[in-house]
């Protein structure tokens, strides 16, 4: 089964930066294509951006393009979100997920962790 377990979030300023993290365990990593969604509040949860299996190709949302990196370390098991300019409407929930291989859904979810962007 897998578990993902999120860090790094907290208070930041606008203009500042952050760099979430989201530790996978319980099956090989390099399988996985991983995402990145945040929440906020009374809001839908929102897709930010994504890493794939394998070559590691990055997509993201337009909002966060030019200020968002996403990348991973296999040997780690980890993957990373670095948000820099960060914004106030930046602020939510971040979650990470994983889907298997070429699967269209995210099948496993972490807990998230709360980010927050004041002005």
């Amino acid at each position: 089964q897998v578990q993902l377990v999120e860090s790094g979030g907290g208070l930041v300023q606008a203009g500042g930066s952050l760099r979430l993290s989201c530790a996978f365990s319980g099956r090989t990593f390099s399988n996985y294509g991983m995402g990145w969604f945040r929440q906020a509040p009374g809001k839908e949860r929102e897709f930010v951006g994504a890493i794939s299996w394998g070559f590691g190709r990055t997509n993201y949302v337009d909002s966060v393009k030019g200020r968002f990196t996403i990348s991973r370390d296999n040997a780690k098991n980890t993957v990373y979100l670095q948000m820099n300019s960060l914004k106030p409407e930046d602020t939510a929930v971040y979650y990470c997920a994983a889907r298997v291989l070429q699967s269209a859904a995210y099948d496993y979810w972490g807990q998230g962790t709360q980010v927050t962007v004041s002005s």
